[in-house]
């Protein structure tokens, strides 16, 4: 098997140029997968592969602004001909198909991380503007009522599902379920139940159905994660970065509704019950190898000390946690390794990440 020193030993016999080198290590790398050249244990995460994609980034962002700043000329001067959800449904539209050849290029055939995630964002915003206000009552919202909101909301979604689908983007996955959130919530409120605090969402003694609704959808979208992520253990594929930012999602979800619901409890054993169930979230990221859950988790606490603990706890809190991070990130697969051995034999080992310790 050839070696990238057996490369450079070509270059510098003459026997092939730099340019033929770099490219062939570029037709290499793209076949083989960037991500094997990770540290063994590393977990895969890419948002750019150079500057090239940032600078397409910005130009895919200008051209945005500029596209809607002229469809709002034509279609501003062509009022008298259609009404504003119509002419929004016609902006919609072209915006649409504009995003969907531009992700045909810079996704499908030059497989670019930056531009995917901008465009997937874009297009998301496009559907769900395009639906809400070409479908929804304007007046009707602004009267808190919101019976018309959840069918273009949920049409929206559907929408970047099949813009997933066709070009496989991992982070839209994320937005596809964040969408979902929006869509229960919503609905929730259109059948009455009133948003007084948005405490609502994090605590199940709240009353409301929000805080349930956001740690049963918590558990799903990490069901989810966890089916792409044990369809690729060793993490070579784009169903382990769709895994991933499931995993972004899910997180703060499950994380911030148990914690804060524990927090606000009168409980002498809240504060125990609450390390516990923090252990318990660091226990499940180490076992299935993600560490967003741990980031959600000490995140989230790190935000309670310097909002709500008082003076010198709040320090000594945020240092325990900051200590307690770095050394999880020393010695993650010493750690990882010996956990696994004292898994007991159901659980599917061989459909997670190997211990490479």
């Amino acid at each position: 098997m050839i070696v990238r020193d057996d490369i450079r030993a070509a270059v510098a016999s003459g026997l092939i140029n730099e340019k033929q080198a770099a490219d062939l290590i570029s037709l290499s790398d793209s076949r083989r997968g960037a991500r094997e050249n990770l540290h063994p244990g590393d977990e895969p995460f890419e948002l750019f592969k150079g500057f090239n994609e940032i600078f397409i980034v910005v130009g895919l962002l200008i051209l945005a602004m500029g596209w809607s700043g002229v469809l709002a000329l034509i279609l501003g001067d062509q009022m008298a001909f259609g009404s504003l959800q119509r002419n929004t449904v016609i902006a919609g539209v072209l915006s649409g198909a504009m995003l969907w050849l531009l992700s045909e290029y810079f996704v499908r055939k030059r497989r670019m991380v930056a531009p995917a995630i901008a465009l997937s964002v874009l297009f998301g915003i496009n559907a769900a503007s395009s639906f809400i206000l070409g479908m929804s009552e304007p007046f009707m919202v602004a009267q808190n009522d919101y019976t018309s909101v959840p069918l273009p909301l949920f049409l929206a979604t559907l929408t970047l599902l099949v813009y997933w689908w066709r070009f496989r983007v991992p982070f839209a996955m994320a937005m596809i379920a964040v969408g979902l959130f929006a869509v229960a919530i919503v609905f929730t409120a259109s059948q009455g139940g009133r948003i007084d605090d948005i405490s609502q969402f994090f605590l199940l003694s709240a009353g409301g159905p929000f805080a349930w609704i956001t740690l049963v959808l918590g558990v799903l979208v990490f069901a989810v994660a966890m089916i792409f992520d044990m369809s690729d253990p060793h993490r070579v594929t784009r169903r382990a970065a769709n895994g991933f930012w499931l995993h972004v999602v899910a997180a703060p979800a499950l994380v911030n509704t148990l914690a804060l619901s524990l927090l606000n409890s009168e409980a002498a054993s809240a504060d125990i019950i609450l390390f516990c169930v923090l252990m318990l979230f660091a226990l499940v990221a180490i076992i299935i190898d993600r560490r967003s859950f741990l980031i959600a988790a000490i995140g989230y606490i790190v935000a309670l000390a310097a909002t709500v603990f008082d003076g010198e706890g709040a320090a000594l809190t945020v240092l325990i946690l900051g200590i307690v991070l770095l050394l999880l990130g020393a010695f993650w697969e010493r750690i990882r390794a010996r956990v696994l051995r004292l898994m007991p034999g159901f659980v599917p080992l061989h459909r997670l990440p190997p211990s490479h310790a």
